[in-house]
């Protein structure tokens, strides 16, 4: 079997994870999507998984393994998250764990799974998604705050504890982006996007395609091991 790269990336169904599928697919990278959703790009190997579920993360990988194995390089991209709107005066334990369990728990089950492919394979990378509220805050965002500001602290933790395993780290965090998931919560009100856009030096939102770009960059640039990327076009702070 010829060996290629490939690229694991959780959430791939839509948004930011549908528009990185495409880039490395372009490239010639054979895509996993690790979702309850499947992708509708062709060529991108879909792989149903709630990311909730450890004992079901463990299966996935076992399955996978061998297909794993006979890639020349590793690129494993956590940008699964959940999204709540909610304060600390109404945080809800249910939600908090399910945010904190596909967007912090299932990067590290994951990572523990393939580690021991990783270190055998130079130039493997493991890509976090943060946001810009990776480091700061918004009111009525609070479990998405919390779990953002810990990817954070995972991608730092990957860097140190992987260090001279021959596999790079970073947290890219995206601003604005057109993705589904924002159309959702705000919706689409022309208002409400021009508000939107009014906030970033730019004037608009970012593309899924843009963050994609930049991610695929991460993988081919070990350079940006352990860093944090912000990528929001000039967000203005207010």
């Amino acid at each position: 079997m010829t060996k290629k790269d490939i690229a694991i990336i959780t959430g791939a169904s839509q948004g930011i994870g549908k528009a990185t599928s495409q880039r490395f697919q372009e490239a010639g990278w054979q895509v996993y999507n690790l979702s309850r959703s499947p992708s509708p790009l062709p060529g991108v190997e879909n792989c149903p998984i709630d990311l909730q579920h450890s004992i079901a993360i463990e299966k996935l990988c076992e399955s996978l393994r061998p297909k794993w194995e006979q890639a020349s390089r590793i690129c494993i991209i956590h940008n699964a998250s959940a999204y709540y709107r909610d304060s600390v005066a109404n945080l809800e334990p249910l939600q908090l764990q399910e945010t904190l369990a596909v967007g912090l728990m299932a990067p590290i089950l994951l990572n523990q799974q393939l580690l021991p492919l990783l270190q055998k394979k130079n130039g493997s990378s493991i890509l976090y998604i943060g946001s810009t509220l990776s480091e700061k805050a918004v009111a009525g965002a609070a479990s998405y705050v919390i779990l953002k500001h810990a990817v954070v602290g995972l991608m730092r933790s990957t860097c140190q504890d992987l260090a001279g395993l021959g596999i790079h780290t970073a947290c890219i965090c995206p601003g604005f982006t057109d993705t589904e998931l924002l159309q959702r919560h705000i919706g689409d009100k022309e208002k409400v996007w021009a508000a939107l856009a009014s906030r970033v030096s730019a004037n608009r939102l970012i593309a899924p395609a843009e963050i994609g770009a930049l991610l695929y960059f991460c993988a081919e640039n070990p350079v940006i091991d352990g860093s944090v990327l912000h990528a929001h076009l000039g967000q203005l702070e207010k």
